[in-house]
């Protein structure tokens, strides 16, 4: 799967960014967009779902996109993706920052123009369906496609700490202190990407609580809900011809 995201990814790369539009060929999608708290295995779920649909939808590549969105972006600004990242990181900038940061970088890039690229990247992918998009606010951003499926996974923190300290092989204290870090950050990314002032609650298609959901049961649910939901019924004609 790494080296068919590669190639798709390069093959995005050669092509000119179209510019926007609201009719297609075909319906935009299908997408499903993971959300999910620190300690979730919100990327582990995602792949173990692609392969499911793959092998249900077979003919179709399912892509899982998560830090390949700012390795994306950072193509298209001619950027380092660290820089993109970093800009989302930091919740308090301000005007003089980007003035001495214009000075700084010989690449400069505006952190407007980059958060402007990282939520059009979203949403082409999102457009372009056959995806599973995990965190990025992908779920905010692909909230009106008709043919989506928005999940939300949650879990205690006493179960989040002991998921990254079995993971990471580190002790409870480090195991804090990284949530804590990444809940940070993912908040200042969600802050750059809705804007100040926008707390409206976020809908979710499905939540679960990874505590009490084995990682496939939840993957049951999801086949289960992207039938209810119907979000393949305009692409079946497609399944099998490529």
């Amino acid at each position: 799967m790494k080296n068919t995201l590669l190639e798709y990814l390069n093959k995005r790369m050669h092509h000119k960014k179209p510019e926007p539009q609201h009719h297609f060929e075909r319906p935009p999608g299908p997408v499903i967009t993971i959300s999910r708290e620190v300690g979730c295995s919100g990327i582990a779920i995602a792949k173990d779902l692609a392969d499911r649909l793959i092998k249900k939808f077979p003919g179709r590549e399912w892509k899982v996109l998560s830090k390949e969105i700012f390795a994306e972006s950072a193509r298209e600004l001619d950027l380092e993706p660290e820089r993109v990242s970093r800009i989302f990181k930091q919740i308090d900038r301000t005007t003089f920052d980007e003035m001495i940061n214009a000075f700084n970088e010989k690449k400069y890039k505006s952190d407007r123009k980059v958060r402007k690229t990282v939520v059009e990247v979203i949403r082409s992918f999102a457009e372009d369906g056959y995806c599973i998009i995990v965190g990025r606010a992908s779920n905010i951003i692909a909230s009106d496609l008709k043919n989506a499926l928005h999940v939300r996974v949650v879990a205690p923190m006493e179960y989040r700490i002991r998921s990254i300290m079995e993971k990471d092989k580190v002790n409870r204290h480090n195991a804090i202190a990284f949530i804590e870090k990444v809940e940070k950050e993912r908040y200042a990314y969600r802050h750059a990407v809705m804007g100040k002032g926008q707390n409206e609650p976020e809908i979710f298609d499905i939540t679960f609580n990874s505590e009490a959901f084995c990682r496939e049961m939840m993957i049951d649910i999801i086949m289960l809900a992207i039938d209810e939901k119907k979000i393949m019924a305009d692409y079946l004609n497609e399944i099998g011809k490529e």
